[in-house]
């Protein structure tokens, strides 16, 4: 039976770089189900093989959810990794709580949107973070990790640095050699084994395109894909002619990019603590027309020989208009959602849309829109720790409806689909006694299994976070997923049009207008939070008493 493509493109290929839509198809061994997805599409990131905030139930109430992406590391912390003792035809579904029918796995090593500084690779070996701090990981180790848990799309081992940039010339040389022979190994069958799992190869294989921040050196990675195969190697990878014939798709991991490019006008910052580990590196990076650009060259140097033909996947983008540029002079099938994930950690309900309606920002009644700033532009949410929302009763997001305000609307304007702006009644109810049957077939009481019901409002949020109330962050995170892929979706709706180049760089130009790059909603977010999460745990009162001393003048009394 053929093997169906991992991505085909809506339409044929005029250009290598440019806007595009497609559809990713995954094909389940033997069952003869696909699983198709158009794009560009929303990569969910994992911590711990989990989406963070998220319990199995939120999991399986997200429509947005679909493809996940899953770094290994965390689980490296013993010998072997729990998930590869796991049996079955999907085993890191099973053991995670994924559904095989409606979620695709990628498994990578390392978690692309951490970027703190680690000891170098090695020849033969990848440095990964654990719970139990750095191991080092082999080829033929993740090889093995792979074949054991049968994900349904597998990233190849690449020698990204993570040590201080910049980097010299012998050091790329090295990423480059290294970055190949891992691809070799990981696509090799061998032709004797002892072992069936050894005479497989992985059918989805993702590669990084090595080379830095050197556009000469990223071209010559990918002159060395399409080389054609060495004799001495052609056996194992029969029947497959250069490297890239092996290769599914594309990885950009953008974050050591966006360090690397700092590093060439300004000294490499000292990130110090980040806040005693609360904060990330990336949580520091902002974009701007400038780095897009860069980024924007580097990437096209990679892909200049190589088939338009195969998804691209955006790693750690630092905004929606990073996003934006990047579809706009590149094309990008895949986009990792950490970022929205991360504004869900630091409290901000996420509130835009793309394509931005004709004329302005719609500011519905009763819902209010997010700050405008100075220059201007849109806030691109709302900073719920902060005062304001104490009683702001409107849902999370004034440029999508909710559910049920949705049954009521004539208009065009999109549905948040999230479980905090659409929650709807439980289709069954456990009944413990006769008195909850009572309650159930109450007809002074009557609920419709599955109907709408009212929107989580921003005031209850509020609330919720400084009561450190875990759901909180579980409401916004399923909020600030589906506000993202609403974004992607409207990236495809206007890629429909006709002269969609044209349209897209239009609607572009609008979004950049109407909304805050500068993301001073981040810094200010970021101050609440850290505030909040200082004032519990270890080291509370001692942290107290120093805030009691600065802000009073002799009337300071002991707790």
């Amino acid at each position: 039976m053929a093997v169906h493509p991992l991505f085909a493109l809506a339409k044929p290929a005029t250009d290598k770089f440019g806007p595009r839509t497609g559809i990713l198809t995954i094909e389940r061994d033997g069952s003869g189900v696909h699983h198709q997805t158009e794009t560009p599409a929303l990569l969910t990131a994992t911590s711990r093989g989990i989406v963070p905030h998220l319990s199995r139930d939120h999991l399986h109430i997200s429509p947005a959810i679909q493809h996940v992406q899953l770094p290994f590391e965390s689980f490296i912390n013993k010998t072997p990794p729990v998930p590869t003792l796991v049996d079955g035809a999907h085993p890191l579904h099973k053991f995670l709580g994924y559904s095989p029918e409606r979620h695709i796995l990628t498994m990578t090593l390392r978690d692309p949107s951490d970027g703190r500084k680690m000891p170098p690779n090695g020849n033969d070996f990848v440095s990964a973070h654990c719970t139990r701090g750095v191991r080092k990981v082999t080829a033929s180790t993740w090889k093995t990790y792979v074949q054991k848990c049968k994900p349904d799309i597998v990233v190849a081992l690449s020698d990204t640095p993570f040590t201080l940039p910049p980097h010299s010339q012998k050091r790329l040389t090295k990423s480059i050699e290294r970055s190949i022979a891992w691809l070799s190994n990981i696509l090799k069958v061998l032709t004797v084994s002892s072992t069936p799992d050894a005479n497989t190869r992985p059918r989805h294989v993702l590669l990084h395109l090595a080379g830095g921040a050197i556009p000469d050196a990223r071209a010559e990675f990918a002159d060395r894909l399409t080389d054609p195969i060495e004799r001495r190697d052609a056996a194992e990878l029969a029947p497959l002619n250069t490297l890239d014939d092996g290769v599914a798709g594309y990885v950009f991991d953008l974050l050591p990019l966006r360090a690397a490019l700092e590093a060439e006008s300004q000294p490499a910052r000292d990130e110090g603590d980040l806040a005693g580990g609360l904060l990330r590196v990336s949580d520091r990076h902002r974009s701007s027309p400038e780095s897009s650009s860069s980024l924007a060259g580097l990437l096209q140097s990679s892909l200049q020989v190589l088939p338009p033909g195969k998804p691209r996947i955006l790693n750690s983008p630092a905004s929606p208009h990073e996003v934006l540029r990047l579809v706009r002079d590149v094309g990008v099938d895949l986009v990792d959602s950490f970022w929205a994930q991360r504004a869900a950690d630091m409290g901000i309900a996420l509130d835009f849309r793309f394509p931005i309606p004709d004329g302005s920002v719609s500011t519905p009644s009763g819902c209010a829109p997010p700050r405008k700033r100075k220059n201007g532009r849109l806030d691109l949410g709302h900073n719920l720790f902060d005062s304001p929302y104490i009683h702001d009763h409107g849902r999370l997001a004034s440029s999508l409806l909710d559910g049920q305000s949705a049954t009521t609307s004539d208009g065009d304007q999109p549905v948040c689909g999230c479980t905090a702006c659409s929650p709807r009644s439980p289709a069954a109810r456990l009944l413990h006694s006769t008195i909850d049957s009572q309650a159930w077939q109450d007809a002074a009481c009557p609920t419709s299994p599955n109907a709408a019901q009212p929107p989580v409002t921003r005031a209850y949020v509020h609330h919720l976070l400084h009561t450190h109330e875990m759901s909180a962050h579980g409401l916004l995170a399923m909020h600030n997923i589906s506000v993202f892929s609403a974004f992607l979706a409207g990236i495809r709706s206007v890629l429909a049009r006709d002269d969609s180049v044209a349209e897209f760089a239009r609607e572009v130009t609008r979004f950049e207008e109407a909304y805050d790059e500068e993301l001073g909603l981040w810094d200010e977010a970021e101050e609440m939070w850290l505030l909040v999460e200082r004032a519990r745990g270890k080291g509370r009162l001692a942290r107290e008493k120093e805030k009691q001393a600065h802000s009073t003048i002799g009337t300071a009394v002991d707790i």
